[in-house]
């Protein structure tokens, strides 16, 4: 039986998941409502965030799927997959056309030598222009320096919630026929016989972990044929070689992972029994041969420090709340997780280094679900020295937005240190690139909702470290500090709403030290949420004044990380999110802004 190696590759939510879903139903191996997307916080947010294989069979052939994430705090795991596959599908949304992450994803498997079959997907949008999202695919890849070869394309138009390809837009079509038909003219199957003659080469691309087998490898056989019970050498790309044996072996059938006693060139596996395997490793049973092509991940641009929970309400939610506890967790994390970075130097604290909020946030709302307490530090862009200069990570924003608020735009990011590269009229709509630090857009996508009143669409993606350009001004607002312990009383509250934006309700438990919400004069403010209005026996109709609450700007993890300022903690348990200071009284703020201490 053939085999062909695919992965899908597109920015998020262009319906990348959709369409896997849709192929895999229609080739028979998955069930109605059945998804790639199987994580609560994938179905929750509607995005990939971990990349995952399936396979399926069509016309005698065993195609291997990879589905990857789009979002671009998750790009380290499209760069490795692009390394063990054949050929990508390119997704882009007829309506919006490419976008970043379309070009980072593109970039890397151009780089790569592979030839993409681009597939302009969701056609019947009423917005959809699939001709000028063509065309802009192809300028993209002539901009990106694609081979004659990699620039003649195949298209492919889809459906894909409605499962429908077609080779040209005038073709009527019930199904994705046409779509894996193109797979299989366009994609070289492996030449399994001939290799199969090989001694045994693989390579991981992916980890796993499970209670029972512990680590393991999600890889793609090269040459050979691998066997459960094999004595194999895993040798790294500096040469270091270290001995193991495969105790389990699995292949991927549909989305369901199924024993076998061995598999041959040019599938994917699921290795067990190799504990300290990492990506980018060659397993072989040569010694001699030589080590695969080591796959290269992308460092870590921000960090922040994870702390044992030490507020007043500390212990109150969470199972799992020391130090050790949460030290375990992330070293189980790192098994998996090779995008993360943890220093777990410091004994009592953890610095981890992430690829961007999203990838922290999802990290931490797994945490808080398994019952973990924890409180983290403001995030910092991670700024090194090359070459003698100091430097620190530069993205690429992306923003789609109705034309009416695009001045609003160029200022608020002018002010955070991006500078506009490029602008494009789109019909009612216009389209601006943006080059600027990682630290400038920390904390701004919640003010890029206000600024286009949920109309506009901001994308990033990191683009390389670039000299450090100075200090940015980006915090205009000041903190609201609860200065008692109590419950916030709506009297309270009523009194202090008209000072900034509130982040909390009335009947919130609250405590000394604790941000209840902003200042927009930019001061910091001691405040008390828990004072109830002075009662006495005299009453007289009509002077009372009616409590009108406006509703609070409720704390979650991603919005508590955007707002919070230099010397606040995030305190995060199962069933809350708060802010506070991280000296809670005035005494102890005072002593250490004489100690030149955080303020």
């Amino acid at each position: 039986m053939e085999i062909r190696n695919i992965a899908i590759i597109a920015h998020v939510d262009h319906g990348k998941t959709t369409l896997t879903d849709a192929l895999l139903r229609q080739t028979g191996v998955v069930k109605e409502g059945v998804s790639m997307d199987s994580n609560t916080l994938e179905l929750e947010r509607g995005i990939t965030i971990y990349s995952k294989n399936a396979s399926l069979f069509y016309k005698n052939t065993k195609i291997n799927i990879v589905d990857t994430p789009g979002h671009a705090d998750f790009g380290s795991e499209v760069e490795r997959v692009l390394r063990s596959i054949d050929s990508v599908l390119l997704i882009v949304d007829a309506q919006e056309g490419p976008m970043p992450q379309t070009r980072f994803v593109l970039k890397k498997s151009l780089e790569l030598g592979l030839r993409p079959i681009v597939v302009i997907n969701k056609i019947d949008k009423p917005a959809a222009d699939p001709h000028r999202a063509e065309e802009q695919v192809l300028e993209l890849f002539l901009d990106l320096g694609a081979s004659d070869e990699q620039a003649n394309f195949p298209v492919v138009y889809a459906i894909g919630r409605e499962g429908i390809a077609k080779r040209s837009l005038a073709d009527e079509s019930s199904d994705l026929s046409p779509l894996l038909d193109v797979v299989l003219e366009h994609v070289q199957p492996t030449s399994s016989d001939v290799l199969a003659s090989h001694a045994l080469r693989a390579q991981p691309f992916n980890l796993g972990y499970d209670n029972f087998l512990g680590r393991l490898a999600i890889a793609r056989v090269y040459e050979g044929v691998i066997k459960t019970g094999t004595s194999v050498q895993v040798k790294k790309a500096d040469g270091e070689t270290r001995s193991g044996k495969i105790t389990k072996l699995f292949l991927f059938n549909g989305l369901t992972r199924m024993e076998a006693t061995e598999a041959g060139a040019g599938d994917v596996v699921l290795i067990a029994g190799l504990p300290d395997i990492t990506i980018g490793d060659t397993i072989t049973t040569d010694t001699a041969a030589e080590p695969l092509p080591a796959i290269a991940i992308d460092e870590p641009t921000i960090a922040l420090s994870f702390m044992v929970n030490n507020s007043p309400f500390a212990g109150r939610d969470g199972k799992f709340v020391t130090s050790r506890q949460i030290g375990e967790y992330l070293r189980r994390e790192l098994e998996v997780n090779v995008g993360l970075k943890v220093d777990f130097s410091a004994g009592d604290s953890f610095h981890v280094f992430g690829r961007g909020e999203l990838h922290i946030t999802i990290l931490l709302e797994n945490m808080r679900r398994a019952g973990y307490e924890v409180q983290v530090s403001q995030p910092k862009a991670i700024v090194r020295e090359e070459n003698g200069v100091m430097a620190e990570p530069f993205e690429e924003l992306l923003v789609d937005t109705p034309s009416e608020f695009q001045g609003t735009i160029i200022e608020r990011l002018g002010t955070r240190g991006f500078v506009l590269k490029n602008m494009a009229l789109r019909k009612k709509n216009v389209r601006m690139t943006f080059e600027g630090p990682t630290r400038g857009i920390l904390g701004y996508r919640n003010q890029f909702v206000i600024d286009t009143k949920g109309e506009g669409i901001l994308a990033s993606h990191f683009i390389g470290f670039r000299p450090h350009i100075g200090e940015i001004r980006k915090r205009l607002v000041g903190s609201m500090i609860s200065m008692a312990t109590g419950k916030a009383l709506g009297y309270a509250l009523w009194g202090l709403q008209e000072r900034g934006t509130l982040y909390i309700g009335p009947g919130t438990d609250v405590y000394e030290g604790m941000v209840i919400g902003n200042t927009s004069k930019g001061e910091e403010m001691r405040v008390n949420p828990t004072k109830g209005k002075q009662l006495t026996n005299v009453r007289a109709s009509g002077t009372d004044e009616a409590i009108v609450l406006a509703p609070p700007f409720l704390l979650t993890i991603e919005r508590g990380l955007e707002v919070m300022a230099d010397g606040e903690y995030l305190e995060i348990t199962p069933n809350n999110v708060r802010l506070r200071k991280r000296f809670r009284t005035e005494a102890e703020r005072a002593k250490a802004r004489r100690s030149n201490n955080v303020s």
